[in-house]
């Protein structure tokens, strides 16, 4: 996790979510990433919480951006781990929010874990 990657992947990621472009978002992942987030119950009523692979998450994004046509996500901090990131936003209606993505040696993310303040 060098300086620059995580500050590109950072921006790259924030960016391409207020621009709503999906294709753009997808290709931070692998095809078999796996998404935990509490949001995914909410919207798929997936009670697991968890999707695995581009074709299942980005057809909750999709539905997920409909449903917020608003969405803007403004960046607090980014914080490095190993081969990890955890990037702290403000997201849907200004709700705090972090995710921890966990990258491969090729520089994608495999597993995320979103968190929302309560």
């Amino acid at each position: 996790m060098n300086e620059s990657f995580v500050a590109h992947f950072a921006k790259d990621w924030i960016e391409s979510w207020n621009e709503h472009n999906l294709d753009r978002i997808l290709s931070h992942y692998t095809d078999d990433f796996e998404m935990n987030s509490p949001v995914i119950i909410q919207i798929t009523g997936n009670s697991e919480g968890k999707l695995k692979g581009k074709k299942a998450v980005g057809e909750y994004w999709q539905k997920a951006l409909k449903l917020i046509p608003d969405l803007h996500f403004e960046s607090i901090c980014t914080l490095v781990g190993t081969n990890s990131i955890t990037l702290h936003y403000k997201g849907a209606k200004g709700r705090l929010s972090a995710e921890v993505f966990l990258f491969n040696d090729d520089g994608l993310v495999h597993t995320a874990y979103a968190h929302y303040a309560i």
